[in-house]
């Protein structure tokens, strides 16, 4: 039975959700007191001409929100760039799959797995797994080259399918983060377009400067929002690459090992 190796890392539900709730809080306290610091109104309230900071803080409720959303992208995608690099291990992915196939190539398993450890990672782990069970299998004369392939096949999917969740955990909700982050400065933009042209009706004459304002204000959101959704998306494809780069090597890895068996002697 072989001993598998699983990569840890990465926020846990628990963790994932006290992050999540720290980063709402962040952003009510930048919108309260860093947009709200009453340096960045006049003495009427309303926010001092080219002082985006204090537009910003006249989004309203909407504002905290888009910001903790932000907060949240930057946080998991910080989470998952550690995570996701220490999977990788700790040297050049291409290098040690090519000291693998030469000591496969070579039945040199000890060192093999002695590279594996030396590698770590979630690929070394699986490339580890299947070489145990290589070892195992090659040398029983009661199976057959094809319940031989078979058993390594099995281990290698055993071993991949604890590592590939951890690779891919967080991602839904860089991805949801970078959905809602747009749709929420839409519905902060169109209720502050919803109060200028309120103003102005009340008014009861046009008054272009108050409407400028009004949907400055309203686009503030607008522009909070596509950026955390920027973000999120391009974190999110970022990490989706690597972590299909990473499976890649895991099937490149299980083939030679198939291979080793069909050349076994």
């Amino acid at each position: 039975m072989s001993n598998k190796k699983t990569t840890s890392g990465g926020f846990n539900f628990m963790t994932a959700l006290l992050a999540i709730i720290i980063s709402i809080g962040i952003g009510i306290m930048i919108y309260v007191f860093v947009l709200g610091s009453p340096s960045n109104f006049d003495a009427e309230g309303h926010p001092k001409q080219g002082n985006y900071l204090g537009m910003m803080h006249a989004g309203g409720f909407i504002v905290p929100i888009l910001m903790a959303i932000f907060i949240i992208v930057v946080t998991f995608t910080v989470e998952r760039f550690l995570t996701i690099s220490k999977a990788k291990g700790k040297g050049k992915t291409d290098v040690f799959l090519r000291n693998i196939k030469s000591m496969l190539a070579a039945r040199q398993y000890d060192e093999a797995i002695a590279a594996c450890d030396k590698q770590q990672g979630s690929l070394a782990n699986v490339v580890r797994a299947g070489i145990e069970k290589l070892q195992l299998v090659e040398n029983d004369s009661t199976l057959n080259t094809e319940d031989k392939i078979e058993a390594v096949q099995k281990e290698l999917e055993e071993a991949t399918s604890l590592e590939l969740p951890m690779l891919s955990k967080n991602l839904s909700i860089i991805t949801t983060c970078a959905t809602i982050a747009t749709l929420w400065g839409l519905i902060g933009t169109v209720l502050g377009m919803i109060r200028s042209f309120a103003a102005m009706s009340a008014a009861g004459s046009p008054d272009t400067a108050a409407l400028a304002t009004g949907i400055s204000e309203a686009l503030i959101n607008t522009a909070l929002g596509i950026t955390g959704s920027v973000v999120g998306i391009m974190a999110y494809n970022y990490f989706s690459t690597r972590v299909d780069a990473i499976t890649h090597s895991m099937d490149e890895a299980g083939f030679s090992l198939v291979h080793t068996l069909h050349h076994a002697k």
